[in-house]
């Protein structure tokens, strides 16, 4: 019965895991054609439930969905998994069926997975006689080796806890060189104060740059006793990230004997401790008090618990220090390597830890042949992991006399170029698995460490060979971008004060510039600066427009500064005159930009004063009128009857605007000639029904005046307000034509129909702004 239930949960796993692949594929499919639509809202839960098709489905949707920024190239990707891979996820699905048991079986069940797996540890990675914690955070296991040795210092720490350091704090040593925030992370979790926290640093004047200095580790050790405190532990290196190389471990453990310290070991290097031809200097952390080993990114197996060994005497000390598992789920940690572990058998553990390390050395010779790239570790070939920088000197023996002999300045560009190199090739090469990290005394260097990325990646040989290739190819680029920055800085200031040369040290390419226009100053308001920016983006998007390889930015999108254009990376054919032409293409563009920008301004400076001088005459003709016309005309009942018996024909004439000369003038030479040739053409009118043409309306529409025009009136006029100021907007009343046969008028009115001037007459006088050269027209409407 338990065999069917595990053979059925092996192939129901098995499926799920190939529903779960191919349906991302298909997924990834409709992300990059944008035909998949989805929300991430979360939704209520169905009553009825889902089924299985449906939950999976679901879980699809969530591993493809876009990142932040939009991207949809970048959406998330199942680790291959293969037939190791399948093991170790069965044993997740094995902990949860094997909880179930009960206690007797489950009891027998974990005492032996715990066994097997600590035996099996042991003798691969020769560290004999000692016991495993296994744990989820990398970090854990030395968390819970300081637990045990506080308990094993301070025997009151049980039951007085932080009280107990007070007869002397206890001090936790580590390397400048060490995982970051690792020492931090451990006094946290202990309760313990930063100040028990030593950092020693690496040597600087003999020895490696990456190794502690034992020297001066010994001398504070010394103060630390003659202050009254206690060394508690020691964390020593053995390759990880920060490249801790080849520590002198057999010194570092006479110390830790000498003073009664634990030492506690952690890195990459461990690795190699299961190959037959292992280095002296990590063979000695065989003699070390614990040591951490990530299985799960050595062998590509997911999810497996990280191991720490280690060797001590007392079970219940270890107990109190957490070290020994006490719950059922703690109890079957180790049960996916158990299984995993059993898959791969000794010659297959064996075989990638050496296929990794293999890869390193085929990295290695190759980086030899490559020009401008040296390496930080070519006197220890057996180091599993690889670290190279770009630099223009070609000496590959002198790697640290060329960080030493560096500027400031001069090391912050190359740590951009570097971190640039290391992104470009993670991304042209992405199953490299290369990356950027910091170190520092080198300053910014790429790491090739296949141990970690190579079972999980599936890099090959081949793919060694393509990062070298992609390499080579970038290298050029580098070095003909680092030799013309200079250049371009000194074509830059030559044009000055028109442009500027912006120095920012965290952009990968030629540099960066400004183009200052003629009323530029060191003090700009803030309606200035913005003038500035939309300068600078106008020339941007034109110099993006012109034909060329090199790349015209905004610069890094973390940064906040817009007035400036970010020049990238050049090309190896390019000389020192290309670069003066590039400057000065960039200098006409922005000339140009800042004419046609003076241009806009002054035609519209010119049309605003015309506007307000005609606004201000016609305003003075409407009070002559007024005036000429009486106070009786202006009242509203009196108007009327007065204009009845005494009719009163008065207007005033309009203003026209030439944008050529700038002149205004009056329009009624216009009105004249308009009326005469109206009054030539004008039709007769039909005095019946039946004098009409048929199908005319009895009555015209606004709509349906067409071209029939009042001959006091401009049929393209534009209607103005009271006072004599036009209602058009200036820009609408300057695109308008006054001779436009599809400019709609006003309807016709005859001498008898027309209405008695009132006192809304003032309106009649209003104006237009038309133009073939601008018209201000104060009788359209």
């Amino acid at each position: 019965m338990a065999n069917t239930a595990l053979g059925d949960m092996g192939r129901y796993l098995k499926e799920m895991v190939t529903l779960l692949e191919d349906g991302q594929r298909e997924l990834a499919v409709e992300l990059e054609t944008g035909s998949l639509s989805r929300s991430s809202c979360p939704g209520p839960l169905q009553g009825d439930g889902q089924n299985v098709a449906n939950i999976c489905h679901l879980v699809q949707e969530l591993m493809c969905e876009d990142t932040e920024d939009g991207d949809k190239q970048s959406h998330n990707r199942l680790q291959n998994v293969g037939r190791n891979s399948h093991m170790a996820l069965l044993g997740h699905c094995l902990t949860a069926y094997l909880s179930t048991l009960n206690k007797d079986g489950f009891r027998k069940l974990t005492t032996r997975i715990l066994s097997d797996t600590t035996l099996w540890l042991c003798r691969l990675f020769r560290y004999e006689n000692s016991s495993a914690f296994f744990h989820e955070d990398e970090r854990e296991g030395l968390v819970r080796v300081c637990r045990l040795v506080l308990h094993t210092l301070y025997e009151d720490y049980a039951s007085e806890g932080y009280a107990a350091f007070s007869s002397a704090q206890p001090v936790i040593y580590q390397s400048t060189s060490s995982r970051e925030g690792l020492g931090q992370h451990v006094c946290n979790q202990l309760g313990l104060a930063l100040s028990s926290l030593c950092t020693v640093p690496c040597n600087t004047v003999f020895g490696s740059q990456h190794q502690m200095d034992v020297a001066l580790l010994e001398k504070l050790i010394k103060e630390d006793l003659d202050a009254g405190k206690l060394p508690l532990l020691l964390i020593a290196n053995a390759g990880n990230s920060s490249v801790d190389r080849a520590y002198r471990l057999g010194r570092l453990k006479e110390l830790c004997v000498k003073y009664s310290m634990w030492l506690h070991v952690e890195g990459v290097s461990l690795a190699t401790l299961a190959l037959d031809d292992v280095s002296s200097s990590v063979k000695r952390a065989v003699h070390c008090d614990s040591m951490t080993l990530t299985l799960g990114p050595w062998l590509g197996l997911p999810a497996v618990p990280a191991v720490t060994l280690y060797r001590h005497e007392d079970p219940a000390l270890s107990l109190a220090a957490g070290l020994t598992a006490s719950q059922p789920g703690e109890k079957l940690r180790p049960l996916a390597l158990w299984l995993s572990l059993q898959l791969l058998g000794n010659e297959g553990i064996v075989q990638k830890i050496r296929y990794a390390t293999d890869l390193s050395k085929q990295l290695m010779e190759r980086l030899k042949t490559v020009p401008s790239i040296i390496t930080s570790v070519e006197n220890d070939v057996s180091s599993p992991e690889v670290l190279f920088r770009f630099s223009q000197e070609t000496s590959s023996g002198a790697y640290n006399d060329v960080v030493e002999g560096c500027s400031t300045e001069d090391r912050d560009i190359m740590d951009t170029f570097n971190r640039w190199l290391g992104e470009r090739l993670a991304r042209l090469v992405p199953v490299g698995g290369v990356d950027v990290v910091e170190l520092e005394d080198d300053g910014t260097c790429v790491r090739f460490n296949p141990l970690m990325t190579a079972a999980v990646l599936g890099t090959e040989a081949a793919d060694v060979e393509v990062l070298v290739a992609e390499l080579l190819q970038l290298v050029p680029v580098l070095s003909s971008t680092l030799r013309l920055r200079e250049e371009f800085r000194r074509e830059v200031q030559r044009h000055s004060p028109f442009l500027s040369h912006v120095e920012d040290l965290a952009w990968p390419g030629l540099g960066a510039l400004r183009y200052n226009p003629q009323w530029f100053a060191d003090v700009l308001e803030d309606k200035q600066l913005q003038e500035v920016e939309k300068m600078n983006c106008e020339l941007m998007k034109k110099l993006q427009e012109q034909e060329t390889s090199i790349l015209f930015s905004s610069g890094p999108e973390y940064g906040t500064a817009r007035d400036r254009i970010f020049v990238g990376m050049v090309t190896e054919d390019l000389v020192d005159e290309d670069i003066s032409h590039l400057v000065n293409t960039v200098a006409a563009l922005g000339r140009e930009i800042e004419e046609n920008g003076k241009l806009f301004e002054n035609m519209a400076e010119v049309v605003q004063r015309g506007i307000l001088e005609a606004q201000l005459q016609l305003q003075k003709d409407s009070e002559k009128r007024i005036l000429e016309e009486g106070v009786l005309r202006q009242l509203p009942v009196v108007s009327s009857v007065l204009n009845w018996f005494s009719p009163w024909e008065a207007s005033v004439n309009g203003r026209t605007f030439n944008l050529t000369d700038g002149l205004l003038d009056s329009t009624e030479p216009t009105y004249s000639s308009k009326a005469q040739t109206s009054a030539l053409h004008l039709p007769d009118t039909p005095t019946t029904l039946s004098s009409r043409l048929q199908g005319r309306k009895l009555f015209l529409h606004s709509e349906d005046a067409g071209t029939v025009t009042d001959p006091g009136r401009d049929s393209a006029g534009t209607a103005a307000g009271e006072g004599g100021v036009s209602s058009m907007p200036p820009a609408a009343a300057l695109n308008a034509n006054p001779f436009s046969p599809t400019s709609p008028g006003p309807p016709s009115v005859d001498a008898d129909q027309r209405p008695e001037s009132h006192a809304g007459a003032v309106g009649q006088q209003d104006d237009a702004l038309t133009s073939r050269e601008g018209r201000l027209d104060p009788t359209a409407r």
